[in-house]
């Protein structure tokens, strides 16, 4: 497989985000779901509506998310449309809680650890996505960008607890806290790889590397950011992206990248792209180009 072209600039603005997707020179045909993390009530470190609105705007697209598998502020549809309203998500997008009506099965015959993937009913109701991710750390998975929104985050709220599971059909709350690592890193890559073949060529991914803590946009109470912000990260890969902002953070000077790493490697962050890159839906090897 030859390298996959990442596209970098480190002017972080909403306009940047823009301009990185033009790079692309990729169309979204048909409706488009807009993959965004929506924040926990209370996390400090998730990446505002404002700043996504030109991108938005530009593809013409529809802000997704499922509902969590933990107790919270977005574990129902009717608390997680509130929240998108008290974040101002719905005052600026159309906004679509895509399991809300339930879950379809995505089927994964390759997979490693699970062969299929619940996840949001409504992902039938689009003809293309754009994954527009929020790079930092994670309690569980070491670190979030492209592949985990493409796996928790299109999963169902019964999806995301099955991955969390490693494929457990009646896996409870707490057993999502007792997979094995490996099983559920795998488990994540998998799930991805479902998203992926579902799309096809009409998906694009953006990682956005600012307010980079330890901790995922997911938690309510998040550690500050522990580095300097770096920049907006362009693909059609999400093995390739991710591995990009990975190497960003290794090979930066910031004093906190340290604290970063050692989120990442604690949990075998880095699992899950190995894994991802072995089912075949993409590259770790990638050509890095700065764009002014």
């Amino acid at each position: 497989m030859e390298k996959a072209k990442v596209y970098f600039t480190k002017e972080l603005t909403p306009e940047s985000v823009v301009k990185m997707f033009k790079m692309l020179n990729k169309e979204l045909p048909g409706k488009v779901a807009v993959k965004v993390h929506s924040g926990e009530e209370g996390n400090q470190n998730y990446l505002r509506p404002e700043f996504m609105k030109p991108m938005v705007e530009y593809v013409k697209g529809t802000i997704v998310e499922c509902n969590t598998a933990y107790d919270g502020e977005r574990d129902t549809t009717e608390k997680h449309v509130k929240l998108m309203e008290n974040h101002g998500w719905s005052k600026m997008f159309d906004v679509d809680i895509m399991d809300s009506e339930g879950d379809e099965v995505l089927e994964i015959p390759n997979g490693k650890v699970i062969k299929k993937n619940y996840v949001g009913k409504h992902l039938e109701n689009y003809d293309s996505m754009l994954v527009l991710s929020h790079f930092k750390g994670h309690p569980m998975g070491g670190y979030g960008g492209a592949l985990k929104q493409l796996s928790i985050g299109v999963a169902s709220s019964k999806g995301k607890r099955y991955i969390h599971c490693a494929g457990a059909e009646n896996g409870s709350y707490e057993d999502m806290f007792r997979t094995d690592q490996i099983k559920f890193l795998e488990a994540m890559a998998d799930a991805a790889s479902s998203v992926v073949n579902h799309f096809k060529d009409n998906i694009a991914y953006i990682n956005v590397m600012a307010n980079m803590s330890v901790d995922c946009d997911c938690c309510n109470v998040a550690e500050d950011p522990c580095m300097k912000d770096i920049g907006i990260l362009a693909s059609l890969d999400p093995i390739a992206i991710d591995q990009a902002c990975i190497d960003l953070v290794k090979n930066s000077d910031d004093p906190g990248r340290d604290h970063l790493l050692e989120r990442i490697n604690s949990r075998q962050g880095t699992h899950t792209i190995d894994a991802a890159s072995e089912l075949g839906y993409g590259t770790k090897e990638y050509e890095l180009v700065e764009v002014e």
